[in-house]
């Protein structure tokens, strides 16, 4: 079976328990394994396809307890090293009324970014897989070097590469430099997974038309853009696909775009995608493709933190069959 791989940052998530209070404000935190890489391959594992994670970790109690989850996940972690260098990052959130987030981060750093590149090993990948990887660790490390030859790699064995810029803004000294960030990665991606709250920001377009056509740059075949509730559209060259989302009680909405695209690259796999057949799967069952992905990101939202609130496969295949019923 081919595999997805995840590289970046797993961290630890502490959660408010009560919405509606500034973080300053926020008395008591449940703990929740996170980080939105990891949080696509325990999405694609829970689904039922190959799943690994490349990261380092600290030799600390969290990330023994984030290893522990990852495989309970179902997501292999013997690409996972550990360091007595820096510890493992934390982030707490804080919730507002709408489930909407805000982020204060402690990693100065943290294990992931001491993550290198010799220690990647060629071996790893196989024709067929898939590589995914986001922005928050591109900032000037070792790991950043990790995610180029990490990409060189699977381009080698002719794999695609998923690029979802997941702007943490908090976690640079000048936005700038996460804009440049993503500009330096965006060409090597395949498929890029962009928000309505990001794609302003990355491309500096306010038309929202023209901002998703200037990102057909490199090897980008497809652009996804997700809108929350209001579901998702698919841009190839030339071509645009529409979807509309799932109605859900939303109590969290962290994970939601990390679920959203792991059900996404959880189709591609089950298709056997590639770069040379990958706009001819998307064209042929985007809709099946875009149903699984916003039914998958919806129901993560109906409970707390993101790896410990996916869905299993049945409960999205549910979710996509009631809404039908009601629109038959």
């Amino acid at each position: 079976m081919t595999k997805l791989f995840s590289i970046g940052e797993v961290l630890i998530d502490f959660i408010p328990q009560q919405k509606g209070s500034a973080l300053k404000d926020v008395v008591s935190f449940e703990r929740a394994p996170g980080g939105a890489p990891a949080n696509v391959a325990a999405a694609v594992a829970k689904y039922g396809h190959e799943a690994a994670m490349i990261t380092k970790l600290g030799l600390d109690s969290f990330g023994d307890f984030l290893i522990e989850q990852l495989r309970n996940a179902g997501v292999e972690t013997d690409k996972i090293l550990r360091t007595r260098e820096a510890n493992t990052g934390l982030a707490f959130v804080s919730l507002k009324e709408n489930g909407e987030r805000d982020f204060s981060f402690y990693r100065k750093p943290s294990a992931d970014l001491l993550f290198n590149k010799e220690e990647i090993n060629p071996d790893w990948f196989e024709e067929g897989d898939m590589l995914h990887f986001c922005s928050v660790d591109l900032v000037e490390s070792p790991m950043k070097n990790a995610h180029k030859r990490a990409i060189m790699l699977m381009k080698e064995k002719g794999g695609l590469i998923s690029f979802d810029p997941n702007v943490r803004l908090p976690l640079w000294d000048d936005p700038a430099d996460c804009r440049s960030a993503i500009l330096e990665f965006l060409p090597n991606a395949h498929i890029v997974k962009i928000s309505d709250e990001e794609l302003e920001f990355i491309t500096g377009i306010s038309v929202v038309e023209e901002a998703i056509h200037s990102l057909f740059i490199g090897d980008v075949q497809a652009v996804v853009y997700t809108k929350g509730a209001a579901g998702a559209e698919l841009y190839l060259k030339g071509t645009k696909f529409e979807s509309t989302g799932y109605k859900v009680n939303v109590m969290d909405t962290t994970g939601a775009g990390d679920a959203f695209i792991g059900g996404f690259l959880f189709k591609l796999l089950e298709s056997k995608a590639a770069p040379d057949n990958l706009v001819k799967i998307l064209s042929e069952k985007h809709i099946e493709i875009l149903q699984f992905a916003n039914a998958s990101g919806a129901l993560t939202t109906v409970g707390k933190g993101a790896i410990s609130a996916l869905p299993n496969k049945e409960q999205v295949i549910q979710l996509i069959k009631e809404q039908q019923k009601v629109l038959d």
